[in-house]
């Protein structure tokens, strides 16, 4: 582990609006916790990294892996229309990529999903459910948290 994933702290926002599910090797990988949309988040465990190019040419390449790797994974798992990628950071300086896929029924299609609709909390079994199915499709790309651990 280098210095900077030591001294890596999750923002709380985040903390507090999503599931943990795991780890890349780069990215932590987060579950909003918005039962609307299949919507996930890579955030690298980078200390102070608020910005794609303040990561190390190595790190901007593992990003762009894992990013795209989740990607075509979770239009597999939920059969989506459309996969919906963001490095916004205007609330959470931190920085994080969203991966939100997306379907043509989906309460916001065809705009973007913030501030769409209001968010709907998983239940425990869907949280379960949607765990089980990405560890079923990436069990060596990702070091899964418990089942029993997550929130």
């Amino acid at each position: 582990m280098d210095e900077l994933e030591f001294e890596f702290e999750l923002d709380s926002r985040l903390d507090n609006d999503c599931i943990t599910l795991g780890d890349f090797p780069l990215c932590r990988l987060l579950l909003m916790n918005d039962a609307n949309y299949p919507w996930f988040i890579l955030v690298p465990r980078r200390a102070e990294a608020s910005e794609i190019y303040h990561l190390s040419p190595a790190d901007q390449t593992q990003l762009l892996h894992e990013s795209s790797f989740l990607s075509e994974n979770l239009h597999d798992v939920f059969d989506g229309d459309k996969m919906n990628i963001a490095a916004l950071g205007n609330m959470v300086k931190q920085l994080h990529i969203h991966h939100v896929v997306r379907f043509e029924d989906d309460p916001a299609w065809p705009a973007p999903v913030w501030g769409a609709v209001a968010a709907k909390p998983y239940t425990q079994d869907q949280i379960h459910e949607i765990h089980q199915k990405l560890q079923m499709m990436m069990p060596q790309e990702v070091n899964f948290v418990a089942r029993d651990l997550l929130n």
